[in-house]
């Protein structure tokens, strides 16, 4: 599954192709995603120009900007596809109105890839959704298991329960081993569970979580309320560490991961646990384990993290 460092690569990537552009054309190969394709999103694009995107946890938030021409849309014909039916639509000529602002809100799901195509490149099957923006650029949306969805932000993230009851970002300063400590007190549950749940921290998830409890020294198992502040503090630090190297060099190679300019992850060959039990720990050499916590497989070294 595509985490934090694989989506803000993505944003990264389709950034400067995307940002300020005009939306010309909106194709939906396949509508059935996890959420349903809005089936007003042409009515909603066309003519309109996006703003900065943005990332919240694993979600892109792509701002709709107002534009002239966008309520006039002209539906076209209906084309065949590997996925059922492509409906077309596009600008009409006439043009006319002003766009209502809005926000387009992403999500990769478990296979979902956006990245930049150009006209006349084919789409492959399971490419389920394009949009065609000014001077052929097109933002093409991929998603092989379609757990992934582009939905339509109407309100603001605080009103918007998919986000409103996310924890900080934690590259920000709002997270640290504080609020680790806090938050953890009286808790049974494994730690490593702990730091992967969003209302306390966004974005930590498995891979990222089993490395850095194994860069705090920390054993996946133990209780997160039976860890200490001063552990907390090195947990924290270790999970900006490695979450901000693996951003740096592109995210983690997945099988399905591709950033948003098609190009493989990097970070796979720098993992010290994660999908490496039974190998020689790299630090002290002893045998990697494997556990099963909160139903996610977790690596560790039991010499090295207590």
């Amino acid at each position: 599954m595509p985490e934090l460092p694989e989506v803000e690569t993505t944003r990264r990537g389709i950034a400067p192709h995307v940002q300020g552009r005009e939306i010309r054309e909106v194709l939906v190969r396949q509508s059935r995603l996890r959420v349903p394709v809005p089936e007003d999103l042409a009515d909603r694009l066309i003519g309109a120009r996006f703003g900065e995107i943005r990332r919240r946890a694993k979600y892109l938030l792509l701002p709709v900007l107002s534009g002239e021409g966008g309520e006039n849309v002209e539906n076209g014909e209906t084309v065949a596809s590997t996925e059922g039916t492509c409906t077309a639509a596009s600008r009409s000529d006439d043009g006319g109105g002003v766009r209502e602002k809005g926000t387009l809100l992403w999500h990769l799901g478990m296979s979902g890839s956006l990245r930049i195509a150009r006209l006349g490149e084919l789409p492959r099957k399971h490419d389920h959704v394009d949009l065609v923006l000014e001077d052929g650029v097109i933002l093409r949306y991929h998603d092989p298991r379609r757990f992934g969805f582009v939905d339509w932000l109407r309100d603001d993230e605080a009103h918007d329960t998919r986000l409103s009851r996310l924890g900080p970002e934690p590259l920000s300063q709002a997270f640290d081993g504080a609020r680790l400590y806090a938050l953890s007190r009286g808790r049974q549950a494994a730690v490593k569970p702990f730091l992967m749940d969003n209302a306390v921290v966004v974005g930590v998830g498995n891979i990222y979580a089993s490395e850095a409890l194994f860069l705090a020294g920390i054993d996946p198992r133990r209780a997160a309320g039976r860890i200490g502040r001063e552990r907390y503090d090195r947990l924290a630090a270790a999970a900006k560490e490695v979450l901000a190297a693996a951003i740096t060099q592109g995210g983690t190679t997945l099988r399905d991961f591709v950033s948003g300019t098609g190009e493989p992850g990097y970070f796979a060959q720098r993992l010290n646990v994660y999908g490496r039990a039974g190998a020689p720990c790299r630090r002290c050499g002893g045998e990697l384990k494997h556990v099963t916590l909160g139903q996610r497989a977790s690596v560790f070294c039991p010499r090295c993290q207590r």
